[in-house]
């Protein structure tokens, strides 16, 4: 979907404050969503438009989210950046 530099901003691990979803944004566009023990639980693409980001998982779902204040919003969810 897109490629970004592994210094973009949005870039990397993002972590709900339970620490039970984690998800992994890739520079090559990809992403590896884990919850609780289930390491890959939902894998798939991504792109970023401005502070939105669109999701298509692997079987074909899509969803979006958004960052604000370098907090992503996403189904509910509010993750933070994770040093990892």
């Amino acid at each position: 979907m897109s490629t970004l530099t592994s210094d973009h901003p949005y870039v990397g691990l993002w972590v709900t404050a339970d620490g039970r979803i984690r998800q992994r944004l890739l520079p090559d566009g990809r992403y590896v969503e884990a919850r609780d023990d289930r390491e890959a639980a939902y894998t798939g693409a991504y792109r970023v438009e401005g502070s939105t980001i669109l999701y298509r998982d692997d079987t074909g779902f899509s969803a979006d989210g958004e960052f604000r204040d370098d907090v992503l919003f996403h189904a509910g969810m509010v993750m933070h950046r994770h040093a990892a």
